[in-house]
């Protein structure tokens, strides 16, 4: 591993940092496991109408992005702005804006993987949100959560880690793996992970971005545990197990697509998709 030469800090944007980009402030709403309160979506999207171009993109880390959007003459968004969209419930902690970067598979406790990561992905937002320190963390920083089911094999970056059972996964540190924890440890164990990249990163603009730029491991490589090289490919879209995985157009989402939606939590997907569950989805084990 090598630290990576660079001449400026992270620019990724986030609410409190916006993009000036030609049309105005681009901002990007961190949704952790890419799941979001259908009403929350709704009040994005009124909040995009009233302030933005009216609509609500998608990223390919399952968050969410409004362009157009006001900027005050230092480059920040406009308070009012900022202020509606604090009251969608989708910012709970300017000072984290940009290190809530959690993907995990989108049909988990839907129907297959080996547990559900739901209550993981909770737990480990709720540990970033608590902890001060890590708000120090790049904006491009990736935490990969794994059901098992392999579906994020290619996509891990920084820290995560994959299911073994309804139990126990395997984290991932880098490039590498880690050692094998019980789920329920799991999110204080990648949070100590990131405090430990934070000390090891550097300073300025050339700090590390990611865990595979360090100049020494994080925690000593193991050998991959039974189970934990599986590899699937994305999700495809239309009906799927579990709901309905809807590709979202590179313009966005408007307000009539989403009224036209009944679920009470839909789930951003990696692959520019939202997956729409549907009443009756089996839960895993069912």
């Amino acid at each position: 591993m090598a630290q990576t030469a660079r001449s400026r800090p992270d620019r990724c944007p986030g609410v409190v940092h916006p993009w000036p980009a030609d049309d105005g402030g681009l901002v990007r709403i961190r949704v952790p496991g890419g799941q979001v309160p259908l009403a929350g979506l709704r009040a994005l999207a009124a909040v995009a109408e009233e302030y933005g171009d009216g609509r609500v993109r998608v990223t390919g880390r399952a968050n969410l992005q409004l362009r157009a959007m006001p900027l005050s003459p230092d480059g920040l968004l406009a308070p009012p702005a900022l202020v509606a969209l604090e009251a969608t419930g989708l910012l709970p902690s300017r000072a984290h804006d940009r290190v809530r970067n959690v993907l995990a598979s989108p049909q988990t406790g839907l129907s297959g993987g080996r547990a559900d990561l739901r209550p993981v992905v909770a737990a480990l937002d709720a540990a970033l949100l608590g902890d001060d320190a890590v708000a120090a963390l790049p904006g491009r920083f990736l935490f990969t959560l794994d059901d098992g089911r392999g579906d994020l094999a290619g996509r891990h970056k920084d820290l995560g880690l994959v299911a073994l059972d309804a139990a126990t996964a395997q984290l991932r540190v880098g490039e590498h793996w880690g050692e094998v924890v019980a789920l329920d440890a799991a999110p204080a164990a990648l949070v100590a992970l990131a405090r430990s990249f934070l000390a090891e990163r550097g300073s300025g603009p050339g700090a590390a971005w990611h865990v595979p730029e360090l100049a020494r491991p994080l925690a000593p490589a193991a050998p991959p545990a039974p189970g934990a090289t599986v590899a699937t490919g994305p999700l495809g879209f239309g009906r799927v197990a579990g709901g309905r995985h809807v590709a979202v157009p590179e313009d966005g989402l408007d307000r009539p697509t989403l009224d036209a939606w009944s679920a009470p939590t839909v789930i951003v997907t990696p692959w520019h998709g939202v997956l729409v569950p549907e009443p009756g989805s089996l839960e895993v084990g069912a």
